[in-house]
């Protein structure tokens, strides 16, 4: 099929920070997969997880109960809270789900199926290619050619407190929206507009859903992204960065919400598998006796203060610098110019990815070192000097 661009090279082998092609070109991988490589590329003690659990049992559906999907809900429900976990194979599964957890909460507190169903997303938005996704993401590359969307999505302004304020009537039955916008161009929700978020969907009985898909698992500096404000949502959504290089999502539900689903009202063939939930606790393992997050919290601030001399450095070139820890965009100009910037900086051995609003991503793995993140530096110097 047509729906990809041609691929730059094939990949062929990855070890920690680098990803190798056929002819054993090294490329320092600021890309991560999409965000997913958290651990790194064939990190020792996720392998050995893994080659253990397909020596024991890959598959045998939710129809019984597996010890490692048990042992990494409680894991997940000791990071957000007391709640409940479901498992799927992807960001844009989790967001389904949540999707569907806003439906019936509609229907619990209006008492009938269909009159309060409307979600409230945020412009720039991503939240997936499933009709649920697409729907909830006011994109015309995404929704063109798909029309008509799903019913009932309403959308705000990002850290714009007001514009929610006036979408939330009774009609509505959850705000869903990512803690750092990703593929829109990472842009972070501020602290102060989660916290009134937060106030404003407790007063109108309106479930605050929030996707960390790409932005959770560490990557920010903290387990889940919106932690640094201190709200606490009623659900979260997650893929990516949990499985390591697996496929895996998850939603996490507060207490008060996680009895809407029941048997029969959703379910997945694969969501959870022992080897999944093998990869995903393997992820957590090595986050946890590696001390990652604290490790990105430490050395990000350094890094982003390099990013930010670069931008000085180039001023025709980088408009600014946002992000979190180790999610970064640099914003450029002039517009376009972040596809020559990817493709230059391959030219380098550095692979970053192409966002939205015309911004490069810096998605290094949570292992990244502080001389590899001084290394991307170095090399987007040597590629800004070049295209200018």
């Amino acid at each position: 099929m047509k729906n990809y661009g041609p691929p730059a090279f094939a990949a062929v082998r990855g070890e920690g920070l680098y990803l190798y092609d056929e002819a054993e070109t090294r490329y320092l991988d600021f890309g991560s997969g999409i965000a997913v490589t958290s651990v790194g590329h064939s990190h020792p003690k996720w392998v050995a997880a893994m080659q253990t659990q397909v020596a024991t049992l890959t598959h045998c559906s939710n129809l019984f109960s597996i010890p490692g999907q048990q042992k990494l809900a409680d894991r997940l429900v000791a990071q957000a809270g007391p709640g409940r976990v479901l498992f799927c194979n992807s960001g844009a599964e989790a967001n389904e789900a949540l999707l569907k957890l806003a439906r019936l909460h509609g229907q619990r507190i209006s008492g009938a199926e269909g009159k309060r169903y409307t979600v409230v997303a945020a412009h720039n938005a991503f939240h997936g290619r499933t009709f649920g996704g697409m729907a909830a993401t006011p994109q015309e590359k995404i929704q063109g050619g798909f029309r008509p969307m799903l019913d009932g999505f309403k959308f705000g302004q990002l850290n714009d407190i007001e514009s929610f304020d006036r979408l939330l009537d009774d009609s509505v039955a959850a705000v869903f929206i990512e803690s750092i916008q990703g593929e829109g161009g990472v842009f972070p929700a501020e602290a102060g507009f989660l916290q009134e978020l937060r106030a404003l969907c407790t007063e109108r009985s309106t479930l605050l859903m929030l996707d960390e898909v790409q932005c959770g698992i560490g990557r920010s500096g903290h387990f889940f992204a919106f932690q640094q404000s201190g709200v606490q949502p009623d659900a979260i959504g997650m893929a990516k960065g949990l499985g390591g290089g697996f496929p895996i999502g998850a939603i996490w539900v507060a207490d008060a919400h996680a009895e809407l689903f029941q048997p029969g009202s959703h379910g997945t063939t694969f969501g959870g598998s022992p080897l999944a939930s093998a990869a995903a606790n393997a992820v957590l393992d090595i986050i946890e006796a590696e001390a990652l997050v604290e490790q990105v919290a430490a050395n990000s601030p350094a890094w982003h203060q390099a990013l930010k001399a670069l931008a000085q450095k180039y001023p025709g070139q980088i408009e600014c610098v946002r992000g979190a820890g180790y999610m970064v965009g640099l914003a450029l100009k002039p517009e376009g110019h972040n596809l020559k910037v990817t493709t230059a900086a391959r030219e380098q051995q550095l692979l970053i990815v192409p966002a939205g609003h015309n911004v490069i991503r810096l998605l290094p793995a949570l292992t990244a070192t502080n001389n590899q993140l001084q290394e991307s530096v170095t090399i987007l110097d040597s590629v800004f000097a070049t295209l200018a």
